[in-house]
């Protein structure tokens, strides 16, 4: 990509949501000098990526897509990763995207070059390439992370995290451990449990449990939607109340909680009751909503099945035969299946960033990541990211806030395309921005337990700590709040 004079080039890094919602806002204003580079070999994401059994998301699909590519043939209300990498496959074509995008394309760096005024971004085969915007859209979700824990590689036999599923291997009639039970692991072991000969779920912190409102949606919804679009805009508007509900619950309301916490306690019981004192070990200690509240109607009867041990505590360590817990029983396993999450707090990571005077990203957040409105970090002029820190939401779906931050980053060029000014956030309004939002993050919720929304320090890197609304209406450029770096 060349320098290309009055109309500002941009690299786009990542094809999920976040990178399909910033590129169809920059096309549609008009930018033709566009890449979009993809490490996989299709569009998607996590949802390329994560092809685990049960892999599902737990926010209804008429509000888990874009506003602008409403979809009127979801299979359910909540839809599994297929129909999402579907109806992501469908955007990408029905707005030309994938003209633009280079697949099989590792961004390892990206240097401000400063006396051109211009990004530099490095590939992992060499190749440079120059622009005057980089939008980095990897996610807080896309580098799994499995605990460093002794013995780990003397495993005997498979182990993989459920983002890296291995389907050549065969779990029919294996005994199978589950390490963890966050979203992911709540989705598989049902699905495990089916086929494995013995499942054992290691479980250090149990998750609160809320019942999934799941339908098939037929062909007669589909009609429905296709012929009276109202009837499709009512139900996301319908799930946008009630996930916010939650997010008011989170944020601002105890009593409401309260009641949220009654609801699933009164779930949780009720799925427990065919296995005494299965209710006890999987009730949860903490704060509601200080996890994310998860919806399944299959997991907990999947723990009750008598070819299923739930384990609580720790692995201590793996041996060759299976994990050792942290009461120090060999629990025998074939197959180990890691449920542990992801490296969320690790922005950008593993690139390298570097900005204005040879400032290094991952230094200048090494007391944790902040950004103003979550998206552009004072000495990186021209580099804007999707789903940056304090920019997730504890209770509703981050398609929303990334059509609202793909918004702000066209606004941005746009600036960039009129004025020939590229702009870098100035240093005391994104330093009043994060004050302003950790002292509303300290007295949240998210401080009452150890989560991925928190780094090893305990500051809250991760979650924004009031209503999507709210977001979409403190998001909004300003010219003021930067200062001009090239003209």
């Amino acid at each position: 990509m060349q320098p290309s004079g009055g109309a500002p080039s941009v690299v786009v890094i990542g094809t999920g949501f976040g990178g399909l919602a910033a590129t169809i806002e920059l096309k549609r204003r008009g930018v033709t000098d566009l890449v979009v580079l993809e490490k996989g070999d299709d569009v998607g994401g996590v949802w390329r990526e994560n092809t685990y059994p049960g892999a599902a998301c737990d926010v209804p699909s008429p509000f888990y897509s874009f506003s602008f590519a409403p979809h009127t043939r979801w299979p359910r209300r909540f839809s599994r990763q297929p129909a999402i990498l579907d109806y992501l496959r469908s955007v990408a074509d029905a707005y030309d995207v994938r003209r633009h995008v280079r697949f099989g394309t590792t961004v390892v760096g990206a240097t401000y070059d400063e006396p051109a005024g211009r990004w530099e971004v490095e590939l992992d085969d060499g190749e440079r390439l120059t622009c005057d915007v980089l939008v980095s859209a990897v996610g807080q979700l896309s580098r799994p992370a499995v605990p460093d824990l002794p013995g780990r590689d003397s495993f005997a036999g498979p182990a993989f995290h459920t983002a890296t599923w291995d389907h050549d291997v065969d779990l029919a009639g294996k005994r199978v451990a589950v390490v963890g039970t966050g979203a992911s692991a709540i989705q598989a072991v049902p699905e495990i449990a089916r086929v494995a000969g013995h499942t054992t779920v290691v479980q250090r912190t149990p998750p609160y449990l809320a019942p999934r409102p799941d339908r098939a949606f037929g062909p007669g919804h589909h009609r429905m939607f296709r012929w009276v679009p109202l009837t499709l805009r009512v139900e996301r508007l319908f799930w946008y109340l009630v996930v916010e509900t939650l997010s008011v619950a989170w944020a601002y309301s105890r009593p409401l909680a309260a009641v949220v916490r009654a609801w699933s306690r009164r779930h949780m019981r009720r799925q427990t009751a065919d296995k005494d004192g299965l209710f006890e070990q999987v009730w949860p200690s903490y704060a509601i909503g200080c996890k994310r509240l998860l919806f399944s109607d299959d997991y907990l009867p999947a723990l009750a099945r008598p070819d299923v041990t739930l384990v609580t505590g720790g692995v201590e360590r793996v041996v060759p035969e299976g994990i050792v817990t942290d009461d120090g029983v060999l629990h025998p396993a074939d197959v180990v299946v890691w449920g542990t999450g992801f490296a969320a707090s690790e922005f950008l990571a593993p690139m390298t960033i570097r900005g204005r005077g040879g400032r290094d990203l991952h230094e200048y957040w090494s007391e944790g990541a902040h950004a103003l409105h979550g998206i552009t970090v004072p000495g990186f002029p021209g580099l804007l990211c999707l789903y940056g820190p304090n920019t997730n939401t504890g209770g509703g779906s981050i398609v929303y806030f990334l059509e609202t931050q793909a918004s702000y980053v066209g606004d941005y060029v746009d600036h960039l395309r009129r004025t020939g000014s590229l702009l870098d956030a100035r240093e005391d309004v994104e330093r009043a921005y994060d004050d302003r939002l950790q002292r509303r993050l300290r007295d949240s919720v998210w401080t009452r337990c150890s989560s991925w929304y928190r780094t090893a320090s305990g500051r809250i890197t991760t979650n924004w700590p009031g209503l999507g609304i709210e977001y979409r209406r403190a998001a909004r450029f300003d010219p003021a709040d930067y200062e001009r770096v090239r003209s």
